[in-house]
């Protein structure tokens, strides 16, 4: 009798984990002694954040408020490109020709991280929050565009098919039949979205466009830890709080099933 093959899932498994070995060795995370300094390093680090600093908190609550005015304005911008685009790439209303090539736009766009976008426009409207704003913008184009045609694509058959049957038009298919059967669902994603701009927002100050990360940088470079750990503190609370109140809100508008999968 011969002797069983090892499954498929064995054998690959076994290959994935050999590459992530060799992959570590290459950046030379199975390297001991390199191991052993960074631990000393981080501990020392830890160290030094205690206790955090209350002097910054005037400058920092500015600050924070000025990260989540980045995330709203670069959402809602984004959010004005997103939605026709979004259209336009819905394969129930449009063709090939053109839904391909918005989709293709839409991926190409979103492709880009939104703070390699942010550096785009501060190349263009300098240091400043209009280009944390303007890069979160683009990168919600792309990103929202895509989970709204998904969306769009995702209302019932029926609907649209009773549409058309009546004569409508693309306009009177979009304003009759799928913004009205979508509008939860594009609510939800929309406040997901958000969620992520506010995160993402956190770290534009990194590359002069504003916000409470242009705060961070400067306290970690010039190893004000405690200073950087009031910092870190007061961006995980709004985060947390933003997560929290949107999921709360996702949750009123849609299903319980589908509001715990957004």
């Amino acid at each position: 009798m011969s002797a069983r093959r090892p499954p498929v899932f064995i054998i690959t498994t076994a290959a994935l984990a050999s590459l992530a070995l060799a992959m570590m060795a290459d950046l030379g995370l199975l390297d001991g002694p390199q191991l052993r300094r960074g631990a000393v390093n981080a501990a020392v680090f830890v160290r030094e954040l205690f206790p955090p600093s209350a002097q910054p908190l005037a400058t920092l609550f500015d600050a924070m408020l000025e990260t989540l005015q980045i995330a709203y304005v670069g959402t809602v911008l984004g959010f004005i490109g997103a939605l026709p685009l979004a259209i336009l790439a819905t394969r129930t209303i449009f063709g090939q020709p053109i839904t391909g090539p918005v989709r293709l736009l839409l991926a190409g766009v979103r492709t880009v991280p939104a703070l390699l976008w942010a550096v785009v426009f501060v190349v263009a409207f300098g240091l400043g929050p209009a280009a944390g704003a303007m890069g979160i913008a683009a990168y919600t184009l792309g990103y929202l565009g895509k989970l709204l045609y998904e969306v769009f694509e995702g209302v019932d058959s029926e609907v649209v098919d009773a549409v058309w049957s009546v004569g409508c038009n693309r306009v009177q298919l979009t304003r009759f039949a799928l913004l009205p059967e979508a509008a939860n669902q594009i609510l939800s994603q929309l406040l997901f979205v958000f969620e992520y701009n506010v995160r993402a927002s956190s770290i534009m100050g990194f590359v002069g466009a504003g916000g409470i990360g242009f705060h961070l940088l400067g306290y970690l470079q010039l190893l004000q830890y405690q200073h950087l750990f009031t910092a870190l503190l007061l961006t995980l609370g709004v985060v947390l709080l933003i997560d929290y109140a949107s999921g709360r809100l996702r949750r009123l508008v849609l299903p319980p099933a589908t509001a715990g999968r957004a």
